[in-house]
């Protein structure tokens, strides 16, 4: 019969498997909490803005809207309906009713290299400006809220 010699390898690499498979076995023992809904950091609400198909986003009327043929997607995690409106060329206004998002990020979604920025209003609503640097349009783009 031959021995087995035991090496300081043999010794790590057993020590490695046992925590290793004592891991797995306790990441499936517990259960990750999910994160709530309109937490600090979450993204609290989405508007892919598009205007209804075939019209572009000019035909959005000046009053605010949750008509979902507006938007290409929306959430709100405050459960209200997305709403916007377009205030002038390439000028919108985006509300995510009861939602306490303060801070926000807009892209232009046009294929000329427009560009779009965003800034929180008092009311809670978020205006956006879209359009080629040193020129307003009209472009869809996408609002996320955090």
């Amino acid at each position: 019969m031959s021995k087995v010699k035991i090496s300081p390898a043999l010794v790590i690499s057993l020590l490695a498997l046992f925590f290793a498979l004592g891991g797995s076995a306790f990441a499936l023992t517990t259960k990750a909490a999910p994160q709530a809904r309109c937490a600090t950091g979450a993204v609290r609400g989405i508007a892919e803005v598009t205007g209804q198909t075939g019209k572009g986003v000019a035909n959005i009327p000046d009053q605010f809207t949750s008509t979902a043929s507006y938007f290409g997607r929306a959430f709100n995690c405050a459960r209200g309906a997305v709403q916007a409106r377009r205030l002038d060329t390439g000028v919108y206004e985006v509300r995510f009713p009861n939602n306490a998002a303060s801070s926000a990020v807009v892209s232009a979604q046009g294929t000329d290299a427009a560009s779009a920025s965003v800034q929180r209003l008092s009311n809670g609503a978020f205006h956006v400006t879209v359009g080629v640097p040193g020129q307003v349009e009209d472009e869809a783009f996408t609002i996320v809220a955090f």
